[in-house]
């Protein structure tokens, strides 16, 4: 995907924890803040999207109604 430029503002000591992890590893500043946006961006998409929860039928009922039982037969509840 072609990256497109951008300017952003940062607090200084965030960017320099920034410079000082891109010296200590083969990353370089602008790929650190790259991968950043990039986990920021997915967390926010995930945030938008409806979960998708499984469903399931157990054939029993009732088991919604005794579920407080069930757990406290286990020792859960």
């Amino acid at each position: 995907m072609p990256l497109k430029r951008t300017m952003v503002y940062a607090e200084a000591d965030d960017l320099a924890v920034i410079k000082d992890a891109a010296s200590r590893s083969d990353a370089s500043e602008a790929e650190i803040i790259r991968e950043a946006i990039h986990l920021a961006a997915m967390r926010l998409r995930r945030r938008s999207e409806p979960l998708r929860l499984r469903r399931f039928a157990s054939g029993d009922p009732t088991l919604a109604a005794r579920t407080e039982e069930i757990l406290a037969e286990d020792g859960v509840a």
